[in-house]
């Protein structure tokens, strides 16, 4: 188990799924971990399961002003800030020549801006305090294409991007920058599929490792690019998927094309 004595983590998107999981792979460490979400009710809920060690901040990651007060709370509250993952997103489905302007706009503001938000406020605090470690959580949507599925595949693909960006310019001030790319995973964001027996089997068909993955799977690779021991590590996009990399996209369009009734 790595270890995080002394240190303290903000985690985006941190009161659900995977940000739950890295923030358990922290406290596990003997770290600290600020919890971030939009929902007030569901933060104070995973804090009361994670208890000593954890606490929460409300913040948007579609506002400059509630991710700079999220980051500014985090050092007040613990006195610094050494660590971070950024999970907070959302999924959206539908084909190209149907997706409206502004939907395809929130999703790239939520995946790929909120990530830059919360990246740049929260290397800003690295950078005074000597350096730190950023896990962004990707998906296999960035490297594989997923029809129907075009603004969540470009905002994931732009993490990736950002990411190796962010790593070469933060280097030189003693911050690590990595992305982890999950594959399936049981998370509230996924019911979708992972309620349909047709989509988990079209994932499971195409993974060497044939099964749907758990949050744990995606915390336990997290926590050890936060460590210390992936202290020469940095601007590495890793796959988490059972090996889904290594074929294909899944073919959804069957499962989405039921509930857009009035889609071609």
């Amino acid at each position: 188990m790595p270890g995080f004595k002394g240190k303290v983590a903000f985690i985006s998107g941190g009161a659900t799924g995977i940000g739950l999981a890295c923030a358990r792979a922290v406290l596990d460490g003997a770290g600290r971990v600020m919890l971030a979400a939009r929902r007030r009710d569901v933060l104070e809920n995973a804090v009361s399961t994670l208890g000593y060690g954890a606490d929460f901040v409300e913040c948007d990651v579609t506002q400059d002003a509630s991710v700079d007060a999220a980051i500014a709370r985090t050092v007040e509250r613990f006195g610094s800030l050494n660590l971070a993952v950024n999970a907070a997103g959302m999924g959206m489905a539908g084909p190209v020549t149907a997706t409206a302007t502004d939907a395809f706009a929130m999703t790239i503001d939520t995946n790929l801006t909120g990530v830059m938000r919360c990246i740049r406020a929260e290397a800003n605090v690295m950078k005074k305090a000597g350096g730190g470690s950023i896990v962004n959580i990707s998906s296999i949507a960035g490297v594989l294409t997923h029809r129907w599925m075009s603004a969540y595949c470009v905002s994931k693909a732009g993490v990736n991007m950002l990411t190796r960006c962010a790593a070469d310019e933060l280097g030189e001030h003693g911050i690590r920058v990595n992305a982890v790319m999950p594959g399936l995973v049981d998370t509230e964001l996924a019911v979708t599929l992972t309620s349909s027996e047709a989509a988990t089997d079209e994932y499971k068909r195409r993974m060497p490792i044939s099964r749907i993955g758990i949050p744990a799977d995606v915390g336990a690779i997290v926590g050890f690019l936060l460590s210390d021991e992936a202290g020469w590590i940095t601007g590495q996009c890793i796959g988490v998927d059972g090996g889904h990399t290594l074929r294909q996209g899944p073919e959804l369009v069957d499962l989405f094309r039921p509930l857009m009734p009035d889609v071609d």
